[in-house]
């Protein structure tokens, strides 16, 4: 009989025979133990499914990966800490020095600054292009391309790419493509059948809803191309907490619900807003006027509940003020949870290649999951004080 020391340590075995759960069970490891040495010493003979360490997968983490493989139609999935950190492996698992990146001018600004700082320190060539002109990216392509991305709709200014147009001309020079889906996620557009090779999702925002887990997901339609950035990802040491992933599981059993609740929603405010004197555009792909519509029309299934507002230069720079007028609307970054949110965001600093000829400051908005006539109200209450300010700054 083995001590009360030991037998504290030790796990005894439970029949799992007749339980079943709907929940996704919560598997945390570090160490996965092995049978027998020899099965140790064969472990690497597991292949890409097999459990050999907890940095590489647990029966929580292939679930979430496996229920994103089958909605983005691909391959393998793959988990990263964050949206940013399944962009950034894609790129430094992909690139080496002397080879072109190709990014949309419009990408997220997290990316361009990576790009611009630490891809270049690496002799990596960084090639900003026209999000809306084909010709223009075909001619900024080099012989050494290696990597194209598009982030479709386009970060703040939200101009929806050709895809399928840019896969093409990708394909020809030997790059691949990569396309951020995080504001359409697949249930409103699926990138792989429309001609890119990579899709990331930033599992943070839609997937997980609840604005409380930072995931990112990279998917891919060649399992070659996924087995080389899973052993990326196991050298660089970077995984995901089974903890986080049962949450992004979670969240992903309402999200169809949620996105058609604040597609619908945001449409019906948009109608208000754009009626605003204060307001010169909304850019939602939705609209006939966004930029990249009829694309939009062409090859999404939907929409999502986050889209920008512009306003005329003189509401503009009283904004800031009129926002501490929200209730229910809360000020913060991201997007995709269960509250809604504002967060002014500043364009012409993040673009090199395509002018951004409206007011700096966007003010980009996320529909949450609030009562609609509560957020109505809530954004009257915001152009009530925006009216105040202007008229108190003599501008109205």
């Amino acid at each position: 009989m083995n001590s009360d020391w030991t037998q504290c340590a030790i796990t005894p075995a439970v029949s799992h025979e007749g339980y079943a759960s709907l929940g996704v069970a919560v598997y945390r490891a570090s160490t996965i133990p092995f049978e027998n040495a020899h099965a140790y010493a064969t472990r690497r003979e597991r292949g890409s499914e097999g459990y050999s360490y907890g940095l590489y997968g647990t029966p929580t983490t292939r679930t979430l990966e496996r229920k994103i493989t089958v909605l983005e139609q691909g391959a393998r999935t793959l988990l990263a800490p964050s949206g940013q950190g399944a962009i950034t492996t894609v790129m430094l698992a992909l690139l080496k020095t002397g080879d072109q990146l190709m990014l949309p001018d419009t990408v997220y600004p997290p990316v361009r600054d990576f790009a611009d700082r630490d891809l270049a320190r690496l002799g990596i060539q960084v090639s900003y292009y026209d999000p809306l002109d084909t010709a223009d990216l075909v001619e900024r392509m080099g012989d050494r391309v290696r990597l194209v991305w598009v982030e479709s709709p386009g970060s703040t200014t939200m101009e929806v790419q050709d895809l399928p147009r840019i896969a093409t001309l990708a394909h020809a020079r030997g790059a691949l493509v990569g396309c951020d889906n995080t504001w359409a996620t697949p249930l409103n557009f699926k990138p792989l059948a429309h001609g890119a090779d990579i899709v990331v999702e930033g599992l943070t925002k839609y997937f997980c809803g609840h604005s409380d887990v930072m995931m990112g997901s990279i998917t891919v339609r060649d399992l070659a191309l996924g087995d080389s950035l899973r052993a990326f990802l196991g050298r660089q040491g970077l995984g995901v907490s089974a903890d986080d992933a049962a949450l992004v599981l979670r969240g992903v059993e309402t999200m169809a619900l949620r996105l058609a609740y604040n597609a619908r929603v945001a449409t019906t405010l948009i109608d208000d807003i754009r009626r605003q004197p204060e307001v010169a555009r909304v850019l939602y792909p939705a609209l006939p006027d966004s930029p990249g519509h009829a694309l939009w029309r062409r090859d999404f299934q939907g929409a999502s509940g986050v889209f920008s507002v512009v306003f005329t230069p003189q509401a503009a720079p009283h904004v800031a003020a009129a926002m501490d007028a929200l209730r229910i609307f809360v000020i913060g970054a991201s997007w995709g949870g269960t509250r809604s949110l504002v967060a002014p965001m500043p364009v012409r600093a993040h673009r090199t290649v395509r002018p951004w000829e409206g007011d700096d400051m966007v003010l980009r908005i996320s529909i949450g999951i609030e009562g609609e006539a509560d957020l109505a109200h809530d954004l009257k209450t915001f152009f009530e004080a925006l009216r105040r300010e202007m008229v108190r700054h003599g501008t109205a």
